[in-house]
């Protein structure tokens, strides 16, 4: 089994160091939303946006993999879109500078569209959402967790080949 454990990046420490860079990266969130609109004055230097900024979570592709995932965009859209949701759903929680996370992801996806709609898969960036990380005790990556009814039933560290992927999904979904 592969996982990054996240305590040994580079930056990433005990859970009140993890909490003090969710503070810091809420902070500048806010700062970013009251940016002007288009046709004001914008920043420049540093901290100017280097791309147009893009509503979070439209959706761009229409295969059933897009259908049946998506990246959690803060708490509310969790608590919405995973705890109330009637449907499965897979939480894959991963970060951007882990290797296994890299080969899991696609994998993960692949499977999850087969189950043609029967689990959701939401899929969350533990250094854009450090506060879901710490309240689902996550502490290596790739975590993922199986839940139904707003309840975790199910949760595996590290890579799986597709058989094991699979025989996760089915126990979840019932089948």
């Amino acid at each position: 089994m592969r996982s990054c454990p996240v305590g040994l990046r580079r930056g990433v420490g005990p859970p009140w160091l993890m909490a003090q860079r969710l503070v810091l990266r809420r902070l500048l969130s806010l700062t970013i939303r009251t940016l002007p609109l288009q046709g004001q004055r914008m920043l420049s230097g540093p901290l100017a946006p280097r791309a147009p900024l893009v509503p979070h979570g439209k959706a761009f592709g229409t295969s059933a993999s897009c259908r049946s995932t998506f990246n959690v965009q803060d708490g509310s859209d969790f608590q919405d879109r995973v705890v109330n949701n009637p449907k499965p759903v897979v939480v894959d929680f991963h970060a951007q500078w882990c290797g296994p996370c890299k080969i899991l992801g696609p994998r993960l996806e692949k499977m999850v569209a087969k189950q043609e709609g029967k689990v959701l898969m939401a899929k969350v960036d533990i250094d854009d959402h450090t506060d879901l990380a710490i309240e689902y005790e996550v502490s290596a990556v790739p975590t993922v967790l199986a839940m139904k009814n707003g309840d975790v039933v199910d949760k595996f560290v590290g890579i799986k080949d597709e058989d094991q992927l699979e025989a996760f999904l089915k126990k979840l979904i019932g089948a």
